[in-house]
């Protein structure tokens, strides 16, 4: 086979990948499928389930795995062409994507399918062809033929203005440099993270302390920096990526924001929808516009007292008025003075590698399953590394790739993706595969990194959603791991999977110091768990504020007055947030899970599926965390099934009853009457 990513026989071949490769390949397999799709097609009456739904699975299973890559390795690798060849490929996929799902021909062929359903047919099969027809419906294909035509226009820009806006802030993010040449400037700062720069200045040719503006640089300076001055020039440089506000008018994101908005809005309103956020529920769980603004408000709440106490609190050690720059630092003293706990002094116990093992315990102790690391496997940089995940017969269920560390070109924050998903068609089973990629503080020169207990937090949740992907039994791709999952529950199994990382059993075995080789002291935990709950109520109202905005973004948009997202901003921000933020702030610019990821109108669904994992959690905590039974039934009754069912019914299957508050509440140490 000449176009190596063509061969999907097995794993990707980095090392013979080139971006030169992407555009063909995806030429060639979709004029490939296109001929299939006829040929199935030629007597859409006469398909039956067998006859239909395989053969599509198989061309959507090897599409994905052909597109995996290429969309990969762009976010991933410092390299232009990688870029230049995802921008070139993405209108050839989108293009396809909205012809598969207008095609009149195919739904109907779906539609026959479903009318002649089995009685016998499974669960699954039922759900896969439910969704499918939902999701002809969502694409338009009962419009008129103009109509379907300005529905692919529209799809065709949405994918290139989103691509660019995620591009803009990588751009901005990366340019952005801050040279520090006094000893003041960086007093306080973790000495791992001094170091470093004091690297990157030696890199540069210069003397004192080069900073660059990814998420740990960042981070360690507005929550450690004794210099405000320091801490001010990194919020502003933060808050303003990709801005009017940003001094770098060639990624200002302004532009795009309004046009997405405008598009996303045409798009349902062409569909049959009075708005977008109206259209995205129609795949959540969530039923209505009101029922996510009321539980957002009704969680508001509950939070605004304690949090108005916790702020209090904050500005009496300060003494001064807070600023947006301020309250972080002094968040992070007064869990000093009063549980004696540091960031710094917790991170000299979580080595990355330490972390990593006791995470993998973990996950035999709870599901049988042990990770394996295969070092042969090709990967496509120096640091990263493949595992696979075993049963207790050896059989290999799925396998993971980790690309951990920050570097500069690499997409910022923390995400797994699917490379191949699960296939069990005509006797062949496929196990998945996935990427799990975070950005923490790069090895230093001895080939450790330190990392902080949010470091684990954030680890213990993306491997959450890995584990989703790995472990599930569903055999048809589209509603196989995370696919076919509702939104607003897809955060379930990485939220639940948090709150581990808060156990000293856990921890214990997570944790080594970096010099002397000591567990994590029972006391420093008991500090750590006493600090939990403050700055909670905080943290809350500001994941509300994110997500209040992204939903009255969507719900309220009217054509005749654009997108008003300024405007919009600073409603939510009056009605939630008690941090005073400053006017230059542009935290839309650079917001990209909603402008270039999968949470347009379904912020709230981190709100929401905290709601579910706090509530499963709590059946650990009443039955013992390392519970084999109630770990078994976690696992078959979510983690296995995919959206081979609905979330509802699997989650009632599991706890018993339906969610509730008080868990999430009773975590967060938030009140009932707060």
């Amino acid at each position: 086979m000449s176009n190596p990513i063509l061969d999907t026989s097995g794993l990707p071949r980095f090392s013979a990948i080139s971006p030169e490769h992407a555009l063909p390949a995806l030429q060639e397999l979709i004029a490939a499928h296109r001929q299939k799709l006829a040929t199935l097609l030629d007597n859409p009456d006469t398909h039956d389930f067998a006859s239909l739904i395989p053969p599509l699975e198989e061309m959507n299973h090897e599409l994905s795995r052909v597109w995996s890559p290429i969309g990969h390795l762009q976010a991933v690798l410092d390299d232009p062409a990688w870029r230049d060849a995802y921008n070139a490929s993405l209108p050839l996929i989108t293009e396809h994507g909205t012809e598969l799902s207008q095609n009149k021909q195919l739904q109907e062929a779906y539609r026959h399918v479903a009318d002649t359903m089995p009685a016998d047919a499974s669960p699954a099969m039922r759900m896969l062809v439910l969704q499918e027809l939902r999701d002809f419906r969502l694409a338009g294909v009962a419009l008129p033929e103009d109509d379907k035509a300005r529905y692919r226009e529209i799809a065709q820009e949405l994918a290139t203005l989103q691509a660019t806006f995620d591009q803009n802030v990588q751009d901005a993010t990366d340019s952005w440099s801050f040279h520090a040449t006094r000893a003041s400037q960086v007093s306080g700062l973790p000495e791992t993270v001094v170091q470093r720069a004091r690297d990157e200045a030696e890199a540069e040719g210069v003397e004192g302390w080069w900073f660059k503006l990814d998420y740990p640089n960042y981070h360690a300076v507005i929550t450690h920096a004794d210099d405000r001055g320091l801490r001010e020039s990194f919020y502003q440089a933060w808050s303003t990526r990709a801005s009017d506000q940003g001094g770098e008018p060639q990624w200002d994101n302004s532009e795009i924001i309004g046009r997405i908005l405008a598009l996303r809005h045409e798009a349902a309103a062409l569909v049959g929808f009075d708005n977008y956020a109206d259209y995205s529920l129609a795949t959540k769980m969530a039923g209505t516009v009101d029922e996510v603004t009321d539980f957002l408000t009704q969680l508001a709440e509950k939070s605004r007292k304690t949090a108005q106490k916790e702020l209090d609190e904050i500005a009496s050690l300060a003494g001064m008025p807070l600023e947006a720059w301020d309250t972080p630092y002094y968040l992070e003293k007064l869990k000093q003075q009063r549980y004696a706990v540091s960031d710094e002094e917790l991170r000299q116990y979580f080595p990355f590698a330490v972390v990593k093992q006791g995470l993998f315990d973990l996950t035999q102790k709870l599901y049988g399953v042990s990770v394996v690391e295969k070092p042969e496997a090709e990967c496509w940089h120096e640091t990263v590394r493949y595992f696979e995940l075993r049963d207790q017969s050896g059989l290999v269920v799925g396998s993971f790739y980790t690309d951990l560390f920050a570097r500069t070109g690499k997409r910022g924050g923390a995400w797994i993706d699917e490379c191949v998903v699960r296939k069990g068609l005509a006797g062949d089973t496929i196990p998945p595969v996935g990427y799990l990629v975070c950005n923490f503080p790069p090895p230093d020169s001895n080939g450790d990194s330190l990392i902080t207990h949010t470091d684990v937090v954030t680890l213990f949740h993306e491997f959450g959603h890995m584990l989703h992907h790995l472990l599930t039994r569903v055999d048809y791709p589209s509603i196989a791991g995370i696919n076919g999952v509702p939104w607003d529950a897809v955060e379930l199994p990485s939220q639940f999977m948090e709150n581990f990382a808060w156990h000293y059993e856990v921890l214990e075995k997570c944790s080594a110091h970096w010099k002397t080789g000591e567990p994590l002291p029972r006391q420093v935990f008991d500090k750590l768990d006493s600090s939990r709950h403050f700055g909670e109520a905080l943290a809350m109202l500001r994941q509300i504020e994110f997500a209040l905005f992204d939903f009255r973004l969507h719900a309220d948009y009217d054509p005749a007055n654009g997108s008003r997202v300024l405007e919009i901003l600073d409603a939510v921000r009056k009605d939630v947030a008690l941090i005073n933020y400053p006017a230059y702030n542009r935290l839309p610019h650079s917001f990209s899970h909603i402008f270039a990821g999968g949470y347009a109108a379904g912020y709230y669904s981190y709100k929401w599926a905290e709601v579910l994992a706090a509530d499963a959690f709590s059946a650990f905590e009443e039955s013992g965390i390392f519970d084999a039974d109630t770990a078994s039934r976690f696992r078959k009754e979510i983690l296995e099934i995919g959206g081979s069912r609905d979330f509802m019914d699997a989650y009632v299957a599991f706890r018993g009853r339906k969610p509730t508050l008080d868990a999430l509440l009773r975590h967060r140490g938030i009140g009932k009457a707060a």
